[in-house]
């Protein structure tokens, strides 16, 4: 009889055991499947970072500046812009207009000071050229406190900053209020073809566009921050690379 209690007993504990075993594989497992639901909404989100959005850019109704190059004759200044390096205008095979070249360690900044008003947008083309996307340090472009062009700035105020020997990354950032993010935006795939680039600013706001994607939408501007438009060329280029712009645009909105 003692001798099926005890039998009895370690059945018992043995069950027990087998339990506490299972329950602790169960509990393994369930956290397993979560982290692992975890990584896919974290990646899910990283990945959908770039992604295209439903908002659609409505550029402004009030011309303010337009400069499309058309009128400057190639390897000549043009008027509109000033810079610490070349101001000069070239045609580019297998792409219409005339596109003003951004020369290596140089910023460019409209001639004359914009008063800008509360929300305007602006618009403009970017021409990557070369044989592989890697020959391209970042370029950058925004929004700076001053109209000054005595030397070369990069990320200053409020700026969007292409990294194309990344092949993929974009930077946002201001320093002053602190604010930095980042995505994604297939810029390899953009070489050697126009890239189109909008921005709209409503007072401390900026949203910016892609070819069309939104791809960045946030506060940028302290209240009272000035606003001065500037594009600031890569540092290097490698085997003839180069970056260009034209079409550039900026509009208001009527009250």
């Amino acid at each position: 009889m003692q001798t099926k209690r005890i039998s009895i007993y370690l059945i018992l504990l043995l069950s027990l055991f087998s339990g506490l075993e299972a329950n602790a594989q169960l509990d393994g497992l369930l956290k397993k499947a979560k982290d692992k639901a975890g990584e896919i909404i974290d990646k899910k989100v990283d990945a959908g970072s770039g992604s295209k959005s439903s908002d659609k850019f409505i550029a402004g109704d009030t011309l303010i500046f337009a400069e499309d190059f058309s009128g400057t004759k190639n390897s000549a200044q043009n008027g509109s812009f000033k810079s610490n390096g070349l101001v000069a205008v070239e045609n580019v095979t297998g792409n219409s207009g005339k596109w003003m070249a951004l020369q290596d360690k140089a910023t460019y900044k409209f001639s004359k000071v914009i008063i800008y008003p509360k929300q305007f947008t602006v618009e403009f083309d970017i021409l990557a050229t070369g044989e592989q996307v890697k020959d391209i340090a970042p370029m950058s472009f925004g929004f700076a406190t001053d109209n000054s062009t005595r030397e070369y700035t990069s990320n200053v105020g409020a700026y969007t900053e292409l990294h194309y020997y990344d092949g993929n990354q974009v930077n946002f950032g201001n320093s002053s209020p602190k604010r930095y993010v980042n995505t994604t935006f297939d810029l390899a795939g953009y070489l050697n073809r126009p890239l189109r680039v909008a921005l709209f600013v409503d007072g401390q706001k900026m949203a910016v566009y892609l070819d069309g994607q939104k791809i960045q939408d946030g506060i940028f501007f302290n209240p009272s921050a000035a606003k001065n438009f500037y594009i600031t060329a890569p540092w290097m280029y490698e085997n003839g690379a180069k970056v260009l712009v034209r079409n550039i645009k900026v509009y208001g909105f009527k009250k």
